[in-house]
This record gives structure tokens, sequence and C-alpha cells, in this order.
């Protein structure tokens, strides 16, 4: 009897949703096993947007679908627009540079931060650190006003030193 309970209560214990067991007094002669199916899981159509019964918040959930005519960017102004303004850069090369650069030095952090994270305790301490320099960047410029003030003007003097202003 006692055997059986603690099977149940573990049983219930482990599925995700809570069901009521009811266990009938059974002699001990008898071994009793406990059967508690999981909950079914509703099954998805093949319509992604299509909404459920089951939802809870289906009224809430409105999908529209637009035609390309309803569409308010037009692709043909678009890429006018981009060949416009890649028309209008000088120093092409520079550019073509400077984004294959960023793509390859993406994919670069993209690895290290995997690499990181597959330490085991390292990425624990990574997010220690990150929060300490939050709450360290919060009461050392977003606090006070008149360090938001400093704030603002380091910005603005960042932003003069790279328009070439400054």
């Amino acid at each position: 009897m006692a055997a059986a309970a603690a099977a149940a209560a573990a049983a219930a214990s482990t599925s995700m949703a809570a069901t009521p067991i009811l266990l009938h007094r059974l002699p001990a002669a008898r071994p009793a096993a406990v059967f508690c199916p999981l909950p079914q899981r509703p099954t998805l159509s093949a319509t992604p947007f299509k909404l459920h019964k089951e939802s809870r918040r289906s009224s809430q959930l409105l999908v529209k679908a637009s035609s390309s005519e309803e569409s308010s960017l037009d692709t043909n102004e678009l890429f006018n627009d981009l060949k416009e303004k890649w028309d209008a850069v000088e120093n092409k090369t520079t550019v073509i540079l400077y984004g294959g650069g960023s793509i390859v030095a993406i994919w670069l952090t993209s690895t290290v931060v995997g690499a990181i994270n597959r330490v085991p305790l390292l990425p624990k301490i990574m997010e220690l650190v990150g929060l300490g320099y939050t709450v360290w960047f919060v009461y050392r410029y977003l606090l006070f006003k008149s360090s938001r003030k400093e704030l603002s003007e380091e910005i603005e003097s960042i932003k003069k030193k790279l328009s070439g202003t400054d």
C-alpha cells in the first residue's frame, strides 16, 4: 500500500498537469500497479496561423493575410533607392571591406561566445560580470541628473569625433 502510494505520488509530481488520483484501499497480498498517463498534447495543423479551439488566447489572436497589392512597400521602389545609394558611394571597395569585416567579426564573436558557453562554470561567471557592470553603469551614469548630463555630453563628443566635425 505504501509503495503504491509512493509510486502514485512520484508519478503525479513528474507529470506536467495536476491530475487527481484516487487510490482505493487494496489488500496487502495483491500488488497494485498505478498508471498515470500524461495528458495529450494538441496537434498542430498544416497551417501555422489557424486558431485552435483549445487555445485560451484564440479570441485575442487575429491574423490577417494581405496581398502584395495592399502592401505599402513597393519592391521596385526599394531596389531603385538602394541602387541610387550604392551609385552615390564614392569608395565602394572600402564599403565592401567594412561589410565583409563586420560579417567575419560577427562570425568570430559567435564562435567565441559559443566556446565560452560550453565551459561549465564560465557562463554563470560572465553573467555575474555583466550584471555587476550593469549595476555600476546605472549607478555611475543613470541614477543622478548630473551624471546623466555628463553621459549625454560624452555621447555627443563621441558623435562629433566619429562624424569628423570636431
